[in-house]
């Protein structure tokens, strides 16, 4: 849409608020909203001032001004708003100059994409996420000097078997690991998915399926159809504010925390990527499981960089409490075909070549999403450019592999702070036409390290004490 047909879309609409939102360094929506009367030709084109200083990870006090532009192209209406509010996603820019912003997630998976087609590779490439989530209905944690706590319940939670509902503990609540496709009553939030799918349509998003997932709690996943990266990259930050708005409205909460209990599978996020140039896929060949050799380069450069790249993929401590053996989230850096034991699989897709592609098992949706898209397609145009084999397929589980054997195979990183170093010490493949650069890899090392990393390692947690009070 041009600037006409968003002011007319918002007339029809019979809009009353403007909502402009943009995405932060660790990656959570922020908005700005303004009365309908201040949107026209002239702020689109001119865009929307507000202070950078206060945006986690971004400018200082001394130089805060910034300026948010809408792209038309992400006008839609707020589902959630009481008053009528058209909705635009905003790029960021400099004031002065209207040069993109360099710590902007949205600009940096443009530039991947830009990069992408400069280098002749491909001219599009395809992403498709898979987000796992958890609804709950109670949470509640502190933290303070003298005390730490996390509590999370739900009606269907295995744990609650013996609980007294005042007469309505049915039972029907599934065991850990066994929350995977049960029919309702044992799936209590079949209804609650059903109205986010329809949410999510009436959002432009295409709904493939949903289902419980695998753990007790009220563990769920809905997939959409996959979209062009940046296009995708979007729809996942609506995909993430339907989902907790839906179930807000509901009288619960929704959480994409990677490893919210103890015991059972977290929540990952699957990424499925594929090239294309021309119209066709670049990733239908004759080669290990019906892909071409680009391919198996492309998945070869993530294999190599996924210590490195896991700091923008799994980006938080909770993380790593997902990436452990046990637990359905694969840890070691092998590819396979069919095989949901491996880093990255390569899916059983039939005989169209179209459909053929990689599947990323590691990341989970903790990320932001456009520096981790971006980091992946980095990863994966540095394995085509120079040719890097991914070795030898491990047509096994490697879940049950023997010790020996399974020391052998490479891991991502066991915690946050090991994938932070190995971003730190590889990262030229990122630096590429300019997609990222020195300030934004900078920026991303020192926000996680002092807020995320050094402040849980300063804090002492309640299963500290379970182990070492008497000691």
């Amino acid at each position: 849409m041009n600037a006409t047909e968003v002011l007319k879309f918002a007339e029809d609409n019979k809009a009353l608020m403007v909502d402009l939102k943009f995405v932060d360094l660790p990656g959570m929506w922020q908005h700005l909203t303004v009365p309908m009367s201040q949107l026209n030709e002239e702020s689109l084109n001119e865009g929307f001032n507000f202070d950078g200083s206060s945006i986690r990870g971004w400018k200082s006090i001394d130089d805060s001004d910034m300026k948010m532009m809408p792209d038309l192209t992400t006008a839609k209406m707020d589902p959630f708003t009481e008053v009528p509010t058209i909705s635009f996603i905003c790029d960021i820019v400099n004031p002065d100059t209207f040069e993109p912003y360099n710590r902007d997630p949205r600009q940096i998976v443009k530039k991947a994409f830009n990069y992408l087609k400069s280098t002749g590779i491909a001219d599009e490439v395809f992403f498709g996420p898979e987000a796992e989530f958890f609804v709950f209905d109670d949470v509640r944690y502190e933290q303070n000097s003298s005390s730490a706590f996390y509590s999370v319940d739900s009606e269907e939670a295995t744990w609650n078997t013996g609980r007294d509902e005042n007469g309505a503990n049915l039972g029907y609540k599934p065991r850990p690991k066994e929350g995977y496709f049960p029919a309702m009553p044992s799936d209590s939030l079949h209804d609650l998915r059903t109205e986010m799918c329809l949410e999510l349509e009436a959002c432009g998003m295409e709904v493939e399926r949903h289902h419980h997932e695998v753990s007790t709690a009220g563990q769920g996943e809905i997939n959409i159809k996959f979209d062009k990266m940046i296009e995708m990259a979007d729809k996942m930050m609506w995909f993430k504010y339907v989902i907790k708005n839906v179930a807000l409205r509901n009288g619960r909460s929704a959480t994409f925390m990677p490893k919210p209990i103890f015991g059972d599978n977290g929540s990952g996020m699957h990424t499925h990527i594929s090239l294309w140039k021309n119209g066709d896929t670049l990733f239908a060949g004759d080669k290990y499981a019906g892909l071409s050799e680009d391919a198996l380069y492309f998945l070869g450069g993530i294999l190599k960089h996924a210590p490195a790249i896991c700091a923008f993929t799994n980006p938080t401590t909770n993380s790593y409490k997902r990436l452990v053996p046990g637990f359905e989230a694969p840890v070691k850096l092998a590819y396979s075909y069919k095989n949901r034991s491996a880093a990255i699989r390569i899916p059983n897709s039939g005989a169209n070549p179209k459909a053929k592609r990689i599947e990323f098992r590691t990341p989970d949706a903790s990320a932001n999403v456009y520096l981790a898209f971006a980091a992946l397609l980095m990863a994966g145009i540095d394995g085509i450019e120079n040719k890097i084999k991914p070795g030898d397929p491990l047509d096994k589980d490697i879940y049950g592999l023997p010790r020996e054997e399974a020391e052998g195979i490479p891991s991502v990183p066991a915690s946050l702070e090991q994938a932070l170093s190995n971003l730190k010490e590889n990262n030229d493949f990122l630096m590429k036409g300019n997609v990222f650069d020195q300030d934004l890899i900078d920026a991303w090392l020192d926000y996680k390290w002092d807020n995320e990393v050094a402040p849980l390692q300063q804090r002492p947690t309640p299963y500290e004490f379970h182990l070492y009070y008497d000691i």
